[in-house]
């Protein structure tokens, strides 16, 4: 099977290059609200990460994608197959982490990165005096909840990710999603991505960079965004006044002023 087929790939526009990575549980149409306007000048290419969206579902290794370093080398398969010579890598949750490893394995191939509600650790260090937000048993408990009760794990915790009412759109495709979402691999990736430790790799980064934080996420503290500020070299943080963990798809317009924002500047 090709690797486009494999993740699902789609481009739109010309210029420049963009890769889209989405979150956990998510696929490459969350990105829809924000997509069409960096296509008006550059070249996007969106995906769905393996195991999740439309993707091949028997290509996700359990042993490859255990750590996010499958996920790296699918994603640069992805430009090695299209022929993208350098890329401005953006990546949501989870896959902001991703990206940043992968902008460091590609060099000068990745011009930039945007981190888009981005979290090294989500759980508290107290040693370091780091605040990720949860303390252990908070995250061993929501993971338990997950692999007893997927369904309803993804009905109470999409809006609250979402930062909206059930009802409302982005929280009900949201919803969708986690619930579409292979339990097992749902499993997996979950525990990866809440036991995640990527703070030594941030913290080496040479690739300028942009951090988008909601001021209202529930899953993300500013004491993160802060450390990160601090600790990330050549990063940006931008503030949104936003609700929830997703301002691609709740609040695009801020969200693309910040991304364009940094891509003037590059």
């Amino acid at each position: 099977m090709s690797v486009i087929t494999r993740n699902n790939v789609s481009e739109f526009g010309h210029g420049p290059a963009i890769m889209l990575a989405h979150g956990f549980g998510c696929d490459k149409t969350m990105w829809q609200h924000i997509l069409p306007d960096l296509a008006r000048d550059h070249r996007v290419v969106s995906y769905d990460l393996t195991g999740f969206g439309a993707s091949d579902l028997d290509a996700y290794d359990f042993e490859r994608h255990g750590s996010l370093d499958g996920h790296v080398r699918d994603l640069i398969e992805i430009m090695d197959t299209l022929h993208i010579d350098q890329a401005t890598l953006v990546g949501h949750s989870i896959s902001a982490s991703m990206v940043m490893l992968a902008a460091e394995r590609l060099g000068p191939r990745a011009s930039g990165v945007v981190m888009v509600s981005p979290s090294p650790r989500f759980i508290d260090d107290p040693a370091t005096g780091y605040e990720g937000g949860f303390s252990m048993e908070d995250i061993d408990g929501l993971l338990v909840f997950m692999e007893e009760n997927h369904l309803g794990w993804s009905m109470q915790m999409a809006p609250t990710i979402a930062g909206q009412s059930p009802e409302a759109p982005e929280a009900v495709k949201l919803t969708q999603s986690f619930c579409q979402t292979d339990p097992r691999i749902a499993r997996h990736f979950g525990r990866l991505t809440f036991h995640s430790d990527q703070r030594e790799a941030l913290s080496r980064s040479t690739c300028p960079s942009l951090i988008l934080h909601c001021l209202h996420d529930t899953l993300v503290p500013q004491s993160v965004a802060d450390w990160m500020q601090r600790n990330v070299p050549q990063s940006e943080v931008a503030f949104l006044d936003v609700s929830g963990h997703c301002p691609h798809m709740t609040a695009p317009d801020k969200t693309i002023n910040a991304i364009r924002g940094f891509l003037d500047r590059r």
